[in-house]
């Protein structure tokens, strides 16, 4: 009861400064949304207008769904590891208890086989990708498109599971700035705000974010944080020049990033027995990362569609970390450049054609000093057929040149046929590849007390095939929309995290034998009621991988997901309320080690368990408050450090999550704009 004293004393702490600093501005907001509603009643007559949801399912060729803003505001959505709560599709995960570190997965396998893009250019790679959902707030952004399987060759040949598009919000649009303020149970507090300003045809925006997350919450008396404290501040600023002939995008982002965790000064296993020459185990990670990007687009003819576009964009990122006695320090660079043409031959045909170039350098620090380079140049053709919208294929084929693996083709083929607006079938088939930067993308693993070993890893490749089916069936002068799909992803080369063949390792080792994934889904969304939305999915995972020589179910990947999300803005749209539960299947744990009384350190499995998310948000004119919390269930793994009370020993290991790490959070926050809608 003490803890939960303290924690509920602490959260209207929170709200008291939230409140304190807000309310000048909602004070006047308000009195200005009391004389505008009075205005409105007078002079104006009531306008309803019909509620649109929140995630669309494109009429593109491939089989895609936009997220859009009106869904990003139905929970906190912090930053973009945040932003799928209420998706069937993506799940987030922690990659382990210590770090913070996180994951997306896609068709039952992680986030390395999703190409991460911002603003349709690749983006957060290698050393970026552990703790890159943290860096782009939620309110930063203005949509999601999620790509299943095989994308078009126009990106890359990296797109093996599918493609995640995060658009920011733009310089255009309209003339104003918002802000955001949140606070959450778990000591972290974060700011939020945006500007643009139009200046004939050159508009600029800011994007400013500031986030500290400064408590030291231990719930399962471990001895360790439950997650690390993280500060971060993170800029941006874009320009952008449209002109009737010419088009420019541009800009330029700064983020600084600092993560401690580890063993707590007040933790009852922190003794001098469990401490290394009297220093508790300390993990603390420090990020600079440096982005500009530009787009050049030039319109040839407008009546065909003709346009040649060069697109550019390049990062530095600098990453120094140490877990416990380790330290680990690595510096990237990035830099990409891409000549696309695009025309329309005929109504019916299209084709598009392009030259890329890739180069990554990486240099890293552990035991000595090793340095990764590689170039990679590559040309592209996409031929579209389009009839009518009712059957539509499009045939991509591009070739690139690796300076480390030579020379590879990547073939991608896709079909669209839909007889009707209310019936959509859609194949795809492609292959992709991926150059693993095993420590760098998984520098995580050296929390644990396990020795890492790395392979002589090779590039890695993968087919992937995928049907699917798009239904609206009327029902009650309503459209229930039924999405069925099948997606199958073979590997013939595979970077495998080995935690299987030997109890005192954690073996990045290439695939010696057989490796896929077969993932089922099926979602549904109907409308009950003017103003409320149900969504229920279910999809079903079989991943499994060759450890050892056995082909076995991946380790901590969960069998199942079912999803309900509910929904309701009330007529005036003053009132929102939006909940979702989540059902997680049970999965396979990693073989465990016997301890010294011969009982396994953990159980051969893990079980199902549900979570529940919930918000209601109170709209106003410029304004909006929303309170909201998450796994109110308050389910939490009950061990998600193994071995904790020795962690300089070979048997710790923060790396075994498959469930939340954390209990009950609860939060709140304020929304509000000058000149803005929300």
């Amino acid at each position: 009861m003490q803890i939960i004293h303290i924690t509920n004393s602490f959260f209207f702490r929170i709200l008291t400064v939230m409140l304190a600093v807000c309310w000048p501005f909602v004070e006047t907001l308000a009195q200005s949304e009391t004389v505008d509603t009075l205005a409105d009643q007078t002079l104006k007559e009531v306008q309803v207008v019909k509620r649109r949801s929140g995630v669309l399912r494109l009429q593109k060729i491939d089989n895609a769904t936009l997220i859009t803003g009106q869904e990003l505001l139905k929970a906190a959505c912090c930053n973009l590891g945040e932003s799928f709560t209420t998706n069937p599709s993506v799940d987030v995960n922690y990659s382990d208890a210590a770090t913070g570190a996180k994951q997306i997965k896609l068709l039952g396998l992680s986030g390395t086989y999703v190409q991460m893009l911002t603003e349709n250019q690749p983006n957060f790679r290698g050393a970026a990708a552990p703790y890159s959902l943290g860096y782009i707030p939620g309110p930063w952004m203005k949509s999601i498109m999620v790509s299943k399987g095989a994308s078009s060759v126009r990106n890359g040949y990296e797109s093996i599971t599918g493609q995640i598009n995060v658009e920011y919000l733009k310089p255009e649009d309209e003339e104003g700035a918002t802000f955001n303020v949140y606070g959450n149970t778990k000591s972290k507090l974060e700011a939020n705000a945006d500007g643009n300003i139009h200046l004939g045809k050159v508009n600029t925006e800011i994007l400013g974010h500031y986030e500290n997350d400064w408590g030291h919450h231990d719930d399962n008396s471990d001895g360790f944080l439950d997650q690390p404290n993280v500060r971060q501040v993170n800029l941006q600023n874009r320009w952008d020049y449209l002109g009737p002939i010419y088009v420019f995008h541009g800009g330029i982002g700064i983020l600084d990033e600092k993560r401690d965790g580890g063993q707590t000064e007040h933790g009852s296993h922190a003794t001098p027995q469990t401490t290394h020459s009297g220093h508790l185990y300390k993990i603390g990670i420090e990020t600079q990362r440096y982005e500009v990007y530009m787009k050049h687009a030039f319109i040839l003819d407008a009546a065909k569609g003709t346009n040649v576009a060069l697109m550019a964009n390049g990062s530095l990122h600098k990453q120094d970390a140490s877990y416990g006695m380790k330290t680990y320090n690595v510096d990237e660079k990035n830099a990409y450049l891409q000549l696309m043409y695009e025309t329309n031959l005929t109504k019916l045909h299209n084709l598009s054609a392009g030259l890329s170039l890739n180069h990554d350098y990486l240099k890293e620090e552990l035991t000595s000093s090793v340095v990764t380079k590689e170039t990679t140049p590559g040309a592209y053709a996409q031929y579209t057929l389009n009839i009518d919208d009712k059957l539509v294929a499009m045939a991509g084929l591009r070739a690139d040149h690796s300076s480390r693996y030579g020379t590879f083709v990547t073939p991608r083929l896709h079909v669209k046929y839909a007889p009707s607006t209310l019936f959509t079938v859609r194949l795809s088939a492609g292959k992709g590849y991926r150059t693993p930067f095993a420590l760098a993308e998984n520098n995580y693993l050296l929390a644990s007390g396990r020795t890492l070993v790395v392979d002589d890893l090779q590039q890695e490749r993968a087919w992937n095939y995928g049907v699917s089916t798009a239904l609206s069936i009327p029902l009650a002068d309503k459209l229930l929309k039924v999405n069925m799909e099948y997606y199958y992803t073979h590997f013939s080369q595979q970077m495998l995290i080995d935690y299987d063949s030997n109890p005192g390792e954690i073996r990045l080792t290439n695939l010696d034998g057989k490796s896929y994934s077969h993932t089922f889904q099926v979602d549904a969304s109907y409308p009950v009621v003017e103003g409320l939305e149900l969504t229920a999915a279910y999809r079903l995972n079989n991943v499994r991988a060759t450890y050892g020589g056995k082909l076995r179910e991946k380790p901590l990947q969960s069998k199942y997901k079912g999803l309900l999300t509910a929904s309701y803005k009330t007529p005036l749209g003053l009132w929102q309320f939006d909940a979702t539960f989540q059902l997680n299947g049970g999965g396979r744990m990693p073989d465990p080690y016997l301890k010294a009384d011969g009982t396994p350190s953990w159980d051969n499995r893990f079980p199902a368990y549900g979570q529940l998310n919930a918000q209601v948000t109170r709209w106003f004119r410029h304004f909006s408050i929303y309170v909201g919390g998450e796994n109110l269930t308050g389910y939490r793994q009950k061990t998600p450090i193994i071995n904790a009370e020795d962690p300089w020993s070979k048997e710790f290991d923060p790396t075994m999550v498959w469930g939340p790490v954390h209990g009950r959070m609860f939060y709140a926050g304020i929304r509000m704009n000058l000149g803005k809608k929300l």
